[in-house]
């Protein structure tokens, strides 16, 4: 009884290292989850860019944590570089079938552009959030 006992708590706990635990319906979806976390870039809300990002991420907690702390310190070097954000615009959608979707944004500032990525998977469930990615490479959206 007691290893059955920590067998089930390891396994709820191993359950829980996963943020994810909840699924976009459907493109359109997608698609407002992709606009509300790039105007919380461009906002500089990166705590609440992260929580809106959590319940639809399959990333451990720990790697989620990890990776808020280096955006944030991040984008903190770059400010005076960069200047003030001031705009947004969507440049790409690419589709793979119907089970993936990147969506690409420009995040414009003063002084340069920060180009945001967004990737979505469709498991059996719904729509997830695959990846999440930003850079200064917003010349390669020349091509």
């Amino acid at each position: 009884m007691k290893h059955l006992l920590i067998i089930t708590l390891l396994c709820f706990i191993s359950f829980n290292l996963f943020a994810q635990n909840k699924v976009l319906k459907d493109v359109a979806e997608t698609q407002e989850m992709s606009k509300k976390i790039v105007q919380l870039f461009k906002e500089d809300k990166i705590s609440k860019l992260f929580s809106e990002m959590k319940p639809y991420w399959p990333m451990p907690q720990n790697e989620m944590d990890v990776t808020e702390q280096k955006t944030i310190s991040q984008l903190n070097l770059i400010k005076d570089r960069f200047g003030k954000a001031f705009g947004y615009t969507k440049v790409k959608n690419e589709v793979i079938g119907d089970f993936a979707i990147r969506e690409t944004y420009i995040v414009q500032y003063e002084n340069s552009a920060i180009r945001v990525i967004l990737t979505y998977y469709k498991n059996e469930s719904g729509w997830i959030i695959n990846a999440f990615k930003w850079d200064d490479s917003f010349p390669l959206e020349f091509r």
